[in-house]
């Protein structure tokens, strides 16, 4: 058995961004069950896109049939294709994409990013971006199953490295190979203080 670090009291519901297609590595959906597994065992809560099909309904299934609340939110123009969850305790039809994520942030304590397509990482990225700007103060954790997010960890340091991102934000997205560790990630995180963005050549 391995030592965890126990949900931060402000840690009550996780929100899960992840693909609406299961991808092609069985390790994908395993980790989503998984995922869904390690939620409900620390007594928290799961938020999500509200979909029944991919690694969207993989995870939500297993949250709860492991007896985790779970909360979907979709909006109207995806409930066919991304077929709106029928069977989880909440299910929030919105109506534009915007919504869906201002909900979804608004509604849980930190983010977990698991596999998925663009649309996953367009997620990811304006989570960090209000982290960043100090609208919210949760982290966002990639779940780096088979070094899928490599090449984000390294678009990141880039950022760094050439000054469009601060190296004391870097921190807000942390990058970890099980679920396990994604929750205790969330846990310990703390955001960064927001700083003014001009650097002394620029004020």
């Amino acid at each position: 058995m391995t030592d965890s670090i126990p949900p931060a009291p402000r840690l009550k519901r996780v929100c899960v961004f992840c693909g609406a297609n299961p991808g092609l590595n069985p390790a994908f959906a395993e980790a989503a069950r998984a995922m869904g597994e390690a939620i409900a065992a620390r007594g928290l809560g799961l938020v999500y896109g509200g979909g029944h099909v991919g690694l969207m309904g993989i995870v939500a299934d297993s949250a709860m049939k492991a007896g985790a609340e779970v909360i979907g939110i979709i909006p109207e123009v995806l409930m066919r294709r991304e077929v709106g969850h029928g069977a989880i305790t909440q299910l929030h039809v919105v109506g534009t994409m915007h919504e869906r994520k201002k909900m979804m942030a608004d509604l849980s304590d930190g983010f977990i990013v698991m596999p998925g397509g663009v649309g996953t990482l367009e997620e990811a990225v304006e989570a960090f971006t209000w982290t960043q700007l100090g609208i919210h103060d949760k982290g966002i954790i990639f779940l780096d199953i088979n070094g899928y997010w490599q090449r984000m960890a390294e678009l990141l340091d880039h950022m760094v490295a050439e000054g469009f991102v601060k190296p004391e934000q870097r921190p807000i997205a942390d990058f970890v190979a099980s679920p396990e560790e994604a929750l205790d990630a969330l846990a310990r995180f703390e955001a960064p203080e927001v700083k003014s963005w001009a650097s002394p050549q620029q004020r």
